[in-house]
């Protein structure tokens, strides 16, 4: 067996040809006058009106790209929107499969990997930064999915005020579906400098039947 039969449990889009993209409008969100009713005199802040037309038009850039009309992107992209850490709220992972699987995929997507094929093993090579060996989960489902994943908090204290939040926390994932000769008795995982590496060893080649010898009778 060969390594193109292993494969990665993935979300696939259909891209335009790049000739198209040239044809899209730069995305521009117009500011609203300093006296406009939407305008927080106060905080200087961008009103829920403004953050809503703004979602509409990235959602509407989006559907241009990936052939998908207007609302559907809409909801994909207000989904997107919702940090991962929002659940028991309208709108969190207790409304059904659909919530808990775009967070699945936002997860995958934001979890690079590299897998290598060696003479007697696979080995994948995941990003877990910010992680401790503890808060790593390697798992077998379905008798044949690899699962990694894990979970990136921000630390809380009292006595310390967030001026700028740049550094993406949540979970973060990646499935792999094993080839038919990987040994699922064998697979180890080591994390060191916040990049894990698992590794599956291969189950020996079968060996080759002997021919079968046929004693010729002399009639």
């Amino acid at each position: 067996h060969s390594f193109h039969h292993l494969s990665e449990v993935s979300i696939t889009f259909q891209t335009p040809a790049s000739g198209d993209l040239h044809k899209l409008p730069p995305p521009r969100i117009a500011s609203p006058p300093k006296n406009s009713t939407k305008f927080n005199k106060q905080s200087n802040a961008v009103q829920p009106e403004e953050i809503d037309r703004a979602r509409d038009q990235r959602a509407r850039m989006a559907g241009m790209m990936f052939g998908l009309d207007a609302p559907m992107m809409t909801a994909l992209q207000h989904l997107l929107d919702i940090p991962d850490g929002e659940t028991g709220a309208p709108g969190g992972e207790e409304q059904g499969p659909t919530r808990a699987y775009v967070r699945d995929a936002r997860a995958m997507a934001a979890t690079p990997a590299d897998v290598k094929e060696l003479p007697g093993a696979y080995a994948f090579v995941v990003d877990m930064p910010g992680l401790g060996s503890g808060d790593i989960k390697v798992q077998v489902e379905d008798e044949r999915v690899l699962v990694i994943s894990g979970e990136r908090r921000r630390e809380e204290k009292e006595d310390a005020k967030y001026l700028r939040m740049e550094r993406r926390m949540g979970k973060l994932m990646r499935k792999f579906v094993l080839p038919e000769n990987a040994d699922m008795e064998k697979i180890s995982a080591a994390c060191r400098d916040g990049v894990l590496t698992v590794t599956v060893e291969k189950l020996p080649p079968p060996e080759p039947k002997k021919p079968k010898t046929i004693q010729v009778q002399v009639a």
